[in-house]
């Protein structure tokens, strides 16, 4: 029985789908099995990532009106064997996903996978909620900005109020993700610090991805930026933070501004 994880967000661009692909590749490399599926429907944009956008035969909601077999939507990625997508409608609306429908393809992935990553639309309306509805695990993703930590809070009570789990009276796994963090910025005052993030929205921390144009460049690749560059900063946040997912004790690297060739980017966390 696998575990289903929501990347979810109050706000948009604040790098879910980047998120979603790279955690589902960063797990896919120690040999579990993956499954991502995108829930924004008509808006798409997992399948680009991972470089799969012309290898989309059937789609979500063809799964769910009967029109194809799960099996025959779902794309198996062609460098990490045991990671798979399932891509979202580009030409339906979000009402095509109907509860009953999301609840039977996701219990069908679960029984077939390790983990199951929905990369949810940002916000609160109808594919936000049936992303999060049979999660296990939430990762929240946010810049470290106002707007986007208080949209981000938001988005946590409803992970505790609208999830299957929550609704049993069960507590659904909650983690933070900071991305696009840049220490200078952070320095000036420009943008929230890590514990400021953290006191807001007070939930574990369980990756800090630096602002890089690594991340840019990957996507337009159409790869994950932890197979696109896997020595970059952002990639080994990404993987370290796909440990801690496992269960694995990680030392969490917060990144510090460079003091000039030979100084230090990351300083130990608290």
């Amino acid at each position: 029985m696998g575990t289903v994880i929501v990347v979810t967000s109050g706000k948009g661009g604040v790098g879910k789908t980047t998120s979603s692909a790279a955690l589902g590749a960063a797990l896919a490399e120690t040999g579990d099995t993956v499954a991502l599926v995108d829930f924004d429907v008509g808006l798409r944009n997992l399948d680009l990532v991972l470089g799969a956008e012309r290898r989309v035969v059937y789609d979500f909601v063809n799964v769910i009106q009967g029109q194809a077999k799960l099996s025959q939507a779902l794309i198996r990625d062609k460098r990490i064997e045991t990671l798979h997508l399932l891509a979202a409608s580009q030409t339906r609306d979000k009402d095509a996903l109907t509860e009953e429908g999301v609840e039977d393809v996701v219990s069908s992935l679960r029984d077939s996978f390790d983990w199951v990553i929905c990369d949810s639309p940002a916000g609160i309306e109808r594919g936000a909620y049936l992303a999060m509805r049979h999660a296990d695990m939430g990762v929240v993703v946010t810049n470290p900005e106002v707007s986007s930590v208080r949209d981000s809070d938001r988005i946590i009570g409803l992970l505790d109020a609208r999830t299957a789990k929550a609704e049993k009276g069960e507590t659904i796994e909650k983690h933070v993700m900071i991305t696009r963090y840049d220490p200078s910025r952070a320095d000036r005052g420009d943008m929230l610090a890590i514990d400021d993030v953290l006191e807001i929205l007070s939930l574990p921390l369980i990756g800090i991805v630096p602002e890089s144009p690594s991340i840019l460049k990957a996507s337009n690749l159409g790869l994950p930026v932890t197979l696109a560059d896997p020595a970059s900063d952002s990639a080994r946040a990404y993987k370290d933070a796909a440990k801690r997912v496992k269960g694995e004790s990680v030392e969490m690297k917060v990144p510090v501004i460079k003091k000039g060739l030979f100084g230090g980017l990351f300083r130990r966390a608290a």
